[in-house]
Order: C-alpha cells, then structure tokens, then sequence
C-alpha cells in the first residue's frame, strides 16, 4: 500500500475521509492507520513535541479504530461508521497538518 508522497495529495484524503458524507472503504481507513503507524515508527517531529496525554489518547484511538477495523464484517454504516471516523480523526489529527512522508 503506497503512502502518498505529496503532503497536499494526503491533506485532500484526510480531508475527503474525515468528511461525514464520504462513504469511508476499507482501503482508506487501512491508508489512514498505515500513515499514523509509519508516522510514529519515524518518531515525526509533530509528535514528539505533544505530550504524553495526548499521545496515549492518539495510541486509543489507532487501536479502537483497528478494533473496529477487526469486527467489522461488512461495509458497515450508521453508528459504527460514524464511531470509526471519529477514531480516525482523533489518531490523525496531530499528523493531518503535517503530512509529508
């Protein structure tokens, strides 16, 4: 799975993800958690200014969103959707500003 190199090519699919009318796939909601990983295994700068709260909060999120990933069964929609999106705003959202690979 190719990670986009252009940091405007991965603010435009954060910004088309998070948007409650996209219709989230399981292609993108495994791009966003494959970013994040790839961000905290570099150790991104963006990330090691925050403080440890707030990562932990991040580390929640990224796992219920892989959780949820797990169970879900079929293409889903309504609350689960809705749950999973959020999750991935929240573990993304230090790196949406700054999203360069």
């Amino acid at each position: 799975m190719a990670l986009n190199r252009d940091p405007h090519q991965a603010v435009d699919r954060f910004n088309r993800m998070l948007a409650p009318d996209y219709p989230l796939c399981r292609d993108d909601v495994v791009w966003m958690l494959e970013y994040v990983k790839k961000k905290v295994a570099d150790e991104a700068s963006e990330l090691s200014n925050l403080p440890q709260p707030r990562l932990l909060h991040i580390f929640q999120s990224f796992a219920e969103a892989s959780m949820i990933m797990i169970k879900q069964r079929s293409g889903g929609g309504g609350p689960e959707t809705d749950r999973l999106r959020s999750c991935l705003r929240e573990a993304s959202l230090a790196l949406k500003q700054y999203s360069s690979d």
